[in-house]
């Protein structure tokens, strides 16, 4: 086992809101997630306490933070402040994003 190299194994593996898998790893600090958006899934309306900041790498999406909604594009980044409530829909297919999360997130790991 690396300590600088995580295999999958090593990884965290859920499902969330029904049919989203996501992956992810944590260090002492900051976690990462892939997330993996099918076209008929839906990041319903939720909060946490962490901070969440991403990047979309794949297919387009309808994020809805706070008050605002903005259609995001592969390469656009996204924050969601700590007890923000936000949703996600992907838009024509599946959508695949990237989240740092701090601080970690115990129930992902």
């Amino acid at each position: 086992m690396s300590q600088y190299f995580p295999t999958a194994e090593e990884c965290g593996h859920h499902v969330i809101f029904g049919n989203i898998s996501i992956t992810t790893y944590a260090g002492k600090h900051l976690q990462i997630s892939v997330v993996d958006l099918p076209a008929d899934s839906v990041v319903e309306w939720h909060q946490h306490p962490h901070e969440q900041m991403g990047m979309l790498i794949s297919g387009k999406a309808m994020f809805h933070i706070g008050d605002e909604v903005k259609e995001i594009n592969p390469g656009e980044l996204y924050l969601m402040p700590g007890n923000v409530p936000h949703k996600v829909v992907p838009i024509g297919g599946p959508a695949k994003a990237v989240d740092f999360f701090h601080p970690v997130r115990d129930d992902y790991r």
